[in-house]
């Protein structure tokens, strides 16, 4: 994660039904659903003004670091979060190993 986001809070909006970080009014999130003690994250995106500055990077690790906290287990159906998880095997730990791609990350 790029340091200038370090310090910028997740928030966990239950309303949108999202996690999101704003950087200068602009938002970067993932879209979820909590199916039962899982959370699956759905899709991620960030608004056009902060394409390719590393915000959505951001915004799912601050989100796993969330969920690692909480001791939540993870479904990463969304394909940035999947492709994060596979290039940071770490992260592993928090997928649920019923997981249809888990063997792959």
């Amino acid at each position: 994660m790029k340091t200038e986001y370090i310090d910028i809070p997740l928030v966990k909006n239950e309303d949108k039904k999202r996690f999101e970080i704003e950087i200068d009014g602009h938002y970067a999130f993932i879209d979820y659903k909590e199916p039962g003690d899982k959370i699956a994250l759905i899709h991620t995106e960030t608004e056009p003004e902060l394409a390719g500055k590393g915000a959505a990077a951001a915004v799912v690790e601050k989100t796993l670091h969330y969920l690692d906290d909480k001791n939540i287990v993870l479904l990463p159906f969304c394909p940035y979060v999947f492709a994060y998880i596979k290039k940071h095997p770490e992260w592993k730990r928090i997928v649920s190993p019923k997981f249809k791609g888990y063997d792959q990350l």
